[in-house]
């Protein structure tokens, strides 16, 4: 049986084991795979579509802002609702203030920043001018 003095040895082993598995998959793969180069599979897959201009387009950052406040935003949710669970247990054990201050900071720092953004235009969707005319995009 083999003891192991120092706990960094196993997470060292594990990383290297963590590492090691997806590296030799990817050897084995590239070695066994079947290699046919053509044009086609060189070509910007753009879902079975003929690909038309260039594939460095912009994106409107209205998308981006957009998910970034969904993400904050159910990130608080996971936060909160725990709280809400345990919440009477935590007002009985350590008062209502120790209980109640903190989330409720939290909360105001979420509206202060929803604040910030609405005021900024980070919620407000820009219109493009075929969306003003009435034209569909066929």
């Amino acid at each position: 049986m083999i003891v192991v003095s120092n706990p960094w040895i196993a997470i060292g082993a594990l990383a290297v084991v963590g590492v090691a598995i997806p590296l030799t998959m990817i050897a084995v793969s590239a070695l066994l795979r079947p290699s046919v180069p053509e044009q086609g599979k060189r070509a910007v897959y753009e879902s079975g579509e003929v690909p038309t201009g260039d594939t460095r387009i912009r994106f409107n950052i209205q998308y981006y802002m957009v998910a970034l406040l969904f993400v904050v935003f159910d990130i608080e949710t996971v936060l909160v609702f725990p709280w809400t669970v345990i919440y009477r247990d935590a007002v009985a054990q350590f008062g209502m203030g120790q209980v109640l201050l903190p989330m409720l900071l939290f909360i105001g720092v979420l509206i202060v920043g929803l604040a910030w953004a609405w005021r900024n235009g980070a919620v407000r969707w820009v219109t493009t001018p075929r969306a003003e005319t009435g034209q569909s995009a066929d």
